[in-house]
C-alpha cells in the first residue's frame, strides 16, 4: 500500500525536488537533442543550436523564461522514444525532464482543458456501445477489496479496445492467478491531470488515490496495460510514494511465465506475421516478439518498430511529420502479398492500424489475440471493427442503441452520431470534444 504520512511531499514539491537535481546535473551540452529523431522532422529543429534548445527548457522550468520557438517545438514534440536517455553523459533522464515539463506548460498555455472529464465521457460511451453491462462493469467499477497475487491494471484509455483487456484475462485464467482487475477513470494514474491539464497538485492526489486503491488488495504486483500508466508512475513520478508492490507492465509478467504458456500452446497458428513495435519501450516489444515466436506455426517476416512509446495523442502523435514518414514504411511493408497480418502492440496502436488496415486493405491483429488462439481459447471479438465497417456515423449509433440504453447511455440519437467521429479519435487531446466539457 502507498506509505502516506503528514510529511509525504505533494507531486509539486516532488517535481520541485526532482527539477533542482535535474538543472543542477545538466550542463546543457545539447547532446539529448543532437540524438533526438524529430529533430529533422520538426519545423525549425534541424538547424537549431542543441545547446540553446535544452537551456531554452530549462530557463523555462527554472526561471520561466519565455521559451525560444526551438526549444518551444522540442518540447511539444518529444513523442517519448527516449533515444535521449542512454546519450546523456551526465544520466539525467532527458524524457522525464520534458515529460515534467509538459505539465508547466500545459499550465501556462491551457491547451487541453477539461480533458479528462472530456476523455471520461468519451471512454464511457465507446465502451457502451461494445458490451453488455456486467463486463462494463468489470471494466470501469473497481472490485470489492481482498487480497490477491496480482492487480491487473488496465489503464483509461485502452477500455477502448476491450477486447485486448479481456485476452489478457483469458491469459491470466489460463495460467491461474489470483488476480483483480483495476482501471478506467475512478483509478487514473494522474497522467490527465498532472501533463495535459497541467494540475500538478490535482495529479497527485489522484495518482496516490490509485497507488493506495492497489494497496488495499496486497498485491505481490500490479500489472500495467497502459504505456503512459506504465511511464507516468514507473518513470516520471517514480518514487513520488512508497509502495510494497513491484509495478511491471503485464508482458514483463508473460515472460516470466513464457514455459508454462508454451507448453498450453497447442494450437498451431498458421500466419505470416509483421509485428508492430515502438522505441521507447523496446522491453517491451522484445517481450513481445518472443512470445509469439513461440507459437506453433507463426512466422514473423519481420519486426517494424516505430518512433515514440507508443502510437497516439502522448506518444508517435506528437511529431506528425516523423510519424507519418515512418507510417508510410509500416503501411508498404503490411500491404506485401507475403504477409497475412500486422500486429499492432498496444490498444491506441490498435485503434490507428486497424484504420490503416482499413483504408490500404491489410488485416491488423492484436498480439493478445494470437497467444488466446495458440492457447486453444477462443479470443475475444475486436469489438470496435464492426463498427468501423459501418462506415455512418447514424447507423452505428442505431445498431449500437440497445447496448448504449442497457449501459445508461441516454444521448439524443443526432447528438451522439454528430459527435462520435471525435470519440472514436480521442478528439480531447486534441482540444476537441468540448460538447462534452462544462458550459461556463
Amino acid at each position: 500500500m502507498a506509505q502516506v504520512t503528514d510529511a509525504a511531499p505533494s507531486l509539486d514539491q516532488f517535481v520541485g525536488q526532482t527539477w533542482e537535481g535535474i538543472l543542477d546535473a545538466c550542463t546543457r551540452c545539447g547532446r539529448c537533442v543532437e540524438v533526438c529523431p524529430v529533430v529533422p522532422f520538426a519545423p525549425g529543429l534541424a538547424d537549431a543550436d542543441p545547446k540553446s534548445v535544452v537551456g531554452g527548457v530549462l530557463d523555462f522550468m527554472s526561471a520561466s523564461t519565455p521559451m525560444n520557438s526551438a526549444s518551444d517545438t522540442w518540447a511539444k514534440q518529444c513523442n517519448g522514444c527516449g533515444d535521449c536517455i542512454p546519450a546523456c553523459p551526465e544520466h539525467i533522464n532527458p524524457r522525464q525532464m520534458l515529460m515534467l515539463a509538459s505539465s508547466k506548460i500545459a499550465s501556462v498555455e491551457h491547451g487541453t482543458p477539461d480533458t479528462f472529464r472530456k476523455m471520461s465521457r468519451a471512454i464511457r460511451i465507446m465502451v457502451s456501445m461494445q458490451l453488455i453491462p456486467e463486463d462494463v462493469g468489470r471494466l470501469l467499477r473497481p472490485p470489492p477489496v481482498r487480497d490477491v497475487d496480482v492487480v491487473f491494471y488496465t489503464g483509461c484509455n485502452p477500455i477502448r479496445t476491450p477486447h485486448v483487456l479481456f485476452n489478457v484475462m483469458t491469459m491470466l485464467d489460463v495460467l491461474d492467478i489470483n488476480y483483480e482487475v483495476l482501471g478506467g477513470p475512478s483509478s487514473c494514474c494522474g497522467i490527465i491531470q498532472s501533463k495535459w491539464e497541467g494540475d500538478v497538485k490535482k495529479g497527485g492526489r489522484v495518482s496516490e488515490q490509485t497507488l493506495s486503491r492497489f494497496g488495499g488488495y496486497k498485491p505481490d504486483k500490479v500489472l500495467s496495460w497502459c504505456p503512459s500508466c506504465q511511464l507516468h508512475l514507473g518513470e516520471t513520478i517514480k518514487g513520488y510514494r512508497e509502495v510494497s508492490f513491484d509495478f511491471h507492465h503485464i508482458t514483463k509478467f508473460l515472460m516470466e511465465h513464457e514455459d508454462q504458456l508454451a507448453a498450453r500452446f497447442k494450437t498451431p497458428v498458421n500466419k505470416r506475421v509483421l509485428v508492430h513495435t515502438h522505441r521507447g519501450m523496446s522491453d517491451i516489444g522484445d517481450n513481445v516478439v518472443r512470445l509469439l515466436r513461440r507459437i506453433p506455426g507463426l512466422e514473423i517476416v519481420d519486426v517494424i518498430e516505430e518512433p515514440g512509446y507508443m502510437c497516439g495523442a502522448s506518444g508517435s502523435n506528437k511529431s506528425p511529420e516523423l510519424k507519418a514518414h515512418v507510417r508510410a514504411q509500416t503501411i508498404a511493408a503490411s500491404k506485401s502479398d507475403d504477409v497475412d497480418a500486422l500486429v499492432s502492440l498496444f490498444h491506441a496502436c490498435h485503434l490507428q492500424l486497424a484504420a490503416d488496415g482499413h483504408k490500404h486493405d491489410f488485416s491488423v491483429v492484436n498480439f493478445t489475440e494470437l497467444l488466446v488462439l495458440a492457447l486453444g481459447e477462443e479470443p475475444c471479438k475486436d469489438t470496435v471493427e464492426q463498427f468501423r465497417l459501418i462506415e455512418d456515423w447514424r447507423e452505428m449509433v442505431r445498431q449500437a442503441g440497445p447496448l448504449l440504453k442497457a449501459n445508461g447511455i441516454n444521448m439524443d440519437p443526432d447528438e451522439l452520431a454528430a459527435v462520435l467521429p471525435e470519440v472514436f479519435t480521442s478528439a480531447e487531446f486534441r482540444g476537441g470534444l468540448c460538447s462534452f466539457a462544462p458550459k461556463t
